[in-house]
């Protein structure tokens, strides 16, 4: 049986500096500065994940090692992934590595469409993936997770707001829970809008000078 997944609130209680809640995942980026010393942190993470048995997403850059914690099986976040981020965190300590959680984001790819089941084969091929609850995922991680939003009905306050011209593309960009207003204030200040902040901290729909419209989503009140 898989383990319970934790709600937002008790994430939060757990005393994570490091890391961040993003759309069911953990995610820490730890400043490592080159890339041997990059190396071997992650070393040290393969080991942890094998003595846990869990086993976190690790990207590995020239400056930076980026974590990311999940529980599959669960489909959200578990005390094992809270479990092993302290412990990588502990680790990242010891060698003098520090974390850096301004910037974290996750990214997922919005069709505005009723028609999502229908199309969701056409693009998990298109992307090199599987369909999974109706999304086109891609289990090796390269590209973002499809969905689909669905028209909402007019009196439903989580649904979007009527736009004035078609647009069936759109950007779910989630960040921490601390992040959503700093986030907010960045894309107002290089030229965005702010079209809705109803359902706030859930989420705001911000748009470009053109009009196209995106959502900065966080794990609040969910």
């Amino acid at each position: 049986m898989a383990d319970a997944l934790l709600t937002t609130t008790q994430v939060r209680d757990a005393g994570l500096a490091d890391w961040r809640q993003l759309l069911g995942r953990l995610k820490a980026r730890f400043r490592t500065g080159d890339f041997a010393t990059g190396l071997a942190l992650v070393n040290r993470i393969g080991e942890l994940a094998e003595a846990a048995n869990h086993h976190p997403d690790v990207q590995l850059t020239y400056p930076d090692v980026i974590v990311t914690l999940t529980s599959h099986d669960a489909g959200g976040i578990t005390d094992r992934d809270v479990d092993l981020a302290r412990r990588i965190s502990e680790v990242a300590a010891a060698q003098g590595i520090a974390s850096d959680v301004v910037g974290l984001t996750q990214l997922e790819l919005g069709l505005d469409t009723a028609a999502g089941s229908r199309l969701a084969p056409f693009y998990a091929a298109l992307l090199g993936g599987t369909v999974a609850d109706g999304e086109a995922v891609d289990p090796s991680g390269q590209v973002p997770t499809l969905w689909w939003q669905e028209p909402g009905a007019a009196d439903d306050p989580l649904a979007l707001p009527v736009q004035p011209f078609e647009q069936r593309w759109h950007l779910d960009v989630w960040v921490g829970i601390d992040e959503g207003e700093r986030r907010l204030a960045a894309v107002l200040d290089a030229g965005g809008r702010l079209v809705s902040d109803h359902a706030a901290p859930r989420y705001w729909v911000v748009e470009d000078a053109d009009g196209n419209r995106s959502c900065i989503c966080t794990a609040a009140e969910r």
